[in-house]
């Protein structure tokens, strides 16, 4: 893989303001107060109103008017997005708070966007193509996970085809994000580890990526090296915060990772798997990364060789080594945390793969970023290997 930089350009676009740290909920506060943006719109779901409720009851103290709109429970689709434009119409306000997964912040983007009615769903599904955003947008991420809160990106899916689809704008990255580990400490194990394998996907995919950059590498590297090593501990020890805080930091690398570069066939093929059978993204991703990197590594084992060192792997004597020592460590992580190992367990049946590979090659924009060139039938066959 050559490096080339001096014929690549990247843009970086990210929140015009980004705080980290544990307690830093408390800043989105003081800045709303100070900003006067009112009436408030907040995104969340039921199980996150211990954290939601506190915040909301600091801005009508301070004199914001706040409704709460707890409804996002699950992967929102096109009826999920209807029910809360309708709700936040109702209500007319100056600013969006999204807290909770990425669901929840994804929902909260595009509810921020599509406020005014000029363009509808269907209308902005893919680059650029939403031509505006009025409201003032705030995310405050409770998983360690999607990046949602920096990137430019939601997903959705349309229950017309079954495919998950992508929302790509720079008027849906936020005004401001707040990372606050802290928030992330209510996070089941089932969930930090399946949204932490989503976090690492993105920094593996990004550096191991034909548009790889040296600015967005060490983001990547950075990603994988925290969560490689802090996840199992998040997942064991949920109270952990030196773990969570390292989470939601590897996270955030990954986040960052997505205008640039973005993904590749991991994401791709674990799309039909949310699509139809609304698999968790994280699990779905988590369970194909070995496959799709075994899959890859022959086209860059130089590169695939950085990744398994950071992921704390072992040199071996040649780059093709190393990366296999790596896919060795990541399917031990895999099961440390207890992610699904075959497709089978989730209940996918063996005939659905073809229509499954089939679906994954229509998503061309992460394909085109793949370090190899992957068919239909190599789509096919991937999907066999992990049944």
């Amino acid at each position: 893989m050559k490096d080339g930089l001096i014929n690549r350009i990247v843009t970086l676009i990210h929140p015009k303001q980004i705080t980290f740290g544990n307690g830093c909920a408390n800043q989105c506060i003081e800045d709303l107060t100070l900003s006067g943006l009112s009436p408030v719109f907040i995104v969340t779901s039921n199980p996150l109103m211990g954290f939601v409720k506190p915040i909301a009851s600091a801005l009508r103290k301070a004199g914001l008017s706040v409704t709460i709109y707890p409804e996002i429970n699950m992967e929102p689709n096109v009826a999920t997005l209807s029910a809360a434009l309708e709700a936040i119409r109702r209500t007319a306000p100056a600013a969006v708070i999204g807290i909770g997964g990425g669901s929840v912040l994804d929902t909260a983007k595009l509810v921020a966007a599509l406020y005014d009615g000029k363009q509808n769903i269907r209308e902005v599904f893919g680059i650029n193509k939403l031509a505006s955003r009025q409201l003032f947008l705030a995310c405050l991420p409770t998983t360690s996970g999607t990046g949602s809160e920096v990137s430019p990106n939601a997903i959705l899916l349309d229950d017309i085809d079954e495919q998950k689809k992508g929302v790509i704008s720079p008027f849906l990255v936020a005004d401001a994000a707040y990372i606050d580990p802290m928030l992330t400490t209510g996070m089941p194990p089932s969930l930090t580890a399946s949204t932490g394998f989503d976090a690492l996907t993105h920094c593996i995919e990004a550096f191991a990526n034909k548009f790889a950059h040296p600015i967005v590498d060490q983001y990547a590297i950075l990603g994988i090296r925290l969560i490689a090593a802090n996840l199992k501990r998040a997942v064991e020890q949920g109270d952990d915060l030196e773990a969570r805080a390292h989470m939601a930091l590897g996270s955030l690398y990954g986040g960052l990772c997505l205008a640039p570069v973005n993904t590749a066939a991991v994401h791709a093929l674990a799309y039909p798997l949310g699509g139809e059978f609304h698999i968790a993204h994280g699990v779905s991703n988590a369970l194909l990364l070995p496959h799709v990197l075994r899959f890859n590594l022959s086209a860059a084992p130089e590169r695939y060789a950085e990744v398994a060192l950071a992921l704390g792997a072992k040199a071996g004597t040649n780059p093709s080594q190393t990366a296999t020592n790596g896919l060795v460590l990541l399917c031990q992580l895999l099961d440390d945390c207890g992610i699904p190992s075959r497709l089978s367990e989730l209940g996918i049946p063996e005939s659905a793969l073809p229509r499954m590979a089939k679906s994954a090659m229509t998503v061309t924009r992460l394909l085109k970023n793949n370090l190899r060139e992957m068919t239909e039938i190599d789509a096919g066959e991937i999907y066999q290997a992990a049944y």
